[in-house]
């Protein structure tokens, strides 16, 4: 069980990574928000998986790392819209 929540950290550190790479912007997030970012993103883009091909992505596979880069990307749009909504 402790594999598994370091493993989820970890490659939720690089989904976030990426998706913050391929977003350029002041986000003004640590290591830990950037986790949290990729965490998050591996939820919305296996859920958006589930959705369009009807697979369930269980096991660790290609598919499901880049479905957690869109999603984290998707994530990072969504939380940068909030906080612009917010200062305005």
């Amino acid at each position: 069980m402790i594999l598994n929540l370091v493993s989820m950290l970890v490659w939720g550190l690089i989904a976030g990574v990426i998706a913050r790479a391929l977003l350029p912007g002041d986000d003004n997030m640590n290591w830990w928000q950037t986790a949290l970012l990729g965490i998050v993103g591996s939820f919305v883009g296996g859920t958006l998986g589930v959705l369009f091909t009807g697979r369930n992505f269980s096991n660790f596979e290609t598919s499901g790392v880049i479905g957690s880069i869109i999603g984290a990307v998707i994530a990072l749009i969504a939380l940068r819209m909030y906080r612009k909504n917010q200062t305005a």
